[in-house]
């Protein structure tokens, strides 16, 4: 039920934000969720393998990497843009 609670709220941020960092923290929102997911699953299906801790670790590496590329792609266009809203990028505009 967490997981679920987590993930709506994920989808809500993402569907409802403006502001890019708002959006990647959604995102992170929506992988926690997973995590929880994969250690219930584990601990009710497994109880004496750590196979789902073991894929929780693994995606908590993935979303570190993630947030870090994401945050330098932020900071370089909010230097040449000066906007962090989602609405106003526009790359492709010379």
């Amino acid at each position: 039920m967490l997981s679920a609670i987590l993930f709506a709220i994920g989808i809500y941020g993402v569907l409802a934000r403006r502001n890019i960092l708002g959006l990647l923290m959604s995102i992170e929102l929506m992988f926690n969720a997973a995590n929880i997911n994969f250690v219930a699953f584990n601990h009710f299906l497994y109880p004496d393998r750590v196979w789902g801790q073991g894929v929780v670790i693994f995606v908590i590496t993935l979303a570190a990497a993630e947030t870090v590329v994401g945050l330098s792609l932020v900071l370089a266009i909010y230097r040449n843009i000066k906007t962090v809203y989602a609405e106003k990028l526009n790359i492709l505009h010379g």
